[in-house]
């Protein structure tokens, strides 16, 4: 039996996933976070939290690396760890540093900052001449502005150190990229109270369907799980309202997206890692979105699950482990998974979601969820704030995302105004 340290988690699937995939392997984990009352409002009245089964609970500045690591030395010492991990994009660089000062497996944290900090991957995949949109790195608006100039219209405003979309704006004139600066700089920390870099990254606007590609990296050895396709709305943000696995794609497009994104894994260093990389299929080529060093979100990993029976969760916990991950894919009797969420176009109070107890029986459906009455709505601008969710599989080919499309459709959110 292993004894992992998990430091901090989302809240979301990957809070339950992760814990599952630990004891399943038959390990076990000690939690440790800064704020354990940020995790216990998530658990449905009388449940308790998966992160909850942790052997031992620890609490300590995780914001703080000058005094986290001593502190995971000194719990060490007692509590004997064979790996670090943790599912939040914030502390995947000091959860990699953790892994450094114990001597225990884990990747590179220059390569994990580097891959987590959006104006950094950048630049290391430009001087790897890994394919990308054109960028500038910006510190004030007025150098926004000379840097939309340069470039040309329209263009993506993103923060570099943000995750699920959170302030990922199209920007089409001068007004919205001065509307689009402001909203990003008047929130200037993280929902996990880190302070954030005063910097935008400007980007070319690529034209094209997005794909994802998950990937299994050990040992210096990158394998590709498969490619996720991805729909998105609520323009001018960029809300993820589906995905499908596998995607469907020609040879060539599957092709071209697993080879890059095999090249902007290895550029950046990254070993020892479950990636999710984001592409582009322009009509010049493929062109790197983002690298992101953990397990997909949005219920991916679950989607590859259901196809091929490989557990991406399993996987990082075996890498972080040290130990080879099974990637052998088998027969699930699925040839597609697909999910559809439920994004809410108006603001208010959610006094309930009708149909979901129908959709819930139907053949195909996989997954029903849907938010508990009384939550607060607003419109969509990231993907933090969806209804709900529908997932649907298709035995005989690429069809789950029509499936899953058609069930969420009788999903009908009621939002009232209070």
């Amino acid at each position: 039996m292993a004894h992992l340290l998990m430091v901090e988690s989302w809240v979301g699937s990957m809070s339950r996933l992760l814990p599952r995939a630990i004891r399943e392997g038959g390990h076990e984990f000690t939690f440790l976070t800064r704020d354990l009352h940020h995790y216990l409002g998530t658990a449905p009245e009388g449940v308790r939290h998966p992160l909850l089964s942790a052997r031992h609970v620890l609490t300590a500045d995780t914001n703080d690396a000058g005094l986290l690591l001593p502190f995971a030395e000194r719990a060490h010492a007692s509590l004997r760890f064979d790996g670090v991990i943790t599912s939040c994009d914030y502390y995947l660089p000091v959860a990699a540093g953790i892994a450094t000062r114990l001597n225990l497996p884990g990747p590179d944290p220059a390569a994990v900052e580097n891959a987590c900090r959006k104006d950094l991957t950048r630049q290391v995949l430009a001087e790897a001449g890994v394919p990308g949109p054109r960028f500038a790195v910006c510190r004030d608006h007025a150098e926004a502005v000379r840097a939309a100039r340069e470039t040309g219209l329209p263009l993506v405003l993103k923060p570099v150190d943000l995750c699920a979309g959170m302030f990922v704006r199209r920007v089409d004139d001068e007004t919205g990229l001065a509307e689009a600066h402001r909203a990003l700089m008047d929130f200037p920390v993280n929902a996990r109270g880190q302070a954030r870099a005063p910097v935008v990254l400007l980007e070319e606007f690529l034209h094209g369907p997005e794909v994802s590609v998950e990937t299994v990296t050990f040992a210096g050895r990158t394998e590709v799980v498969g490619v996720t396709d991805k729909s998105t709305g609520g323009a001018p943000a960029f809300v993820e309202t589906g995905h499908m696995f596998p995607a469907a794609l020609s040879d060539e497009d599957d092709r071209a997206a697993r080879e890059t994104a095999v090249r902007a894994v290895e550029a950046l260093g990254l070993d020892a890692v479950v990636a999710h990389t984001e592409i582009k299929l322009t009509p010049d080529g493929p062109r790197v979105v983002e690298v992101n060093p953990r397990p997909a979100g949005n219920r991916i990993t679950e989607l590859v699950r259901h196809v091929t029976g490989i557990d991406l969760a399993a996987a990082c916990v075996n890498v972080a482990l040290g130990r080879a991950p099974d990637l052998r894919p088998r027969a699930t009797g699925l040839h597609s998974a697909a999910i559809a969420f439920l994004v809410p176009g108006a603001g208010g109070v959610l006094e309930g979601v009708d149909g979901a107890d129908e959709v819930g029986e139907a053949a195909d459906v996989l997954e029903v969820s849907v938010a508990q009455p009384g939550t607060r709505v607003g419109v969509a601008s990231s993907n933090n704030e969806y209804l709900g969710h529908v997932m649907a599989g298709d035995a005989d080919g690429p069809g789950a995302r029509a499936g899953a499309e058609a069930l969420l459709a009788r999903l009908r959110p009621q939002v009232v105004n209070r």
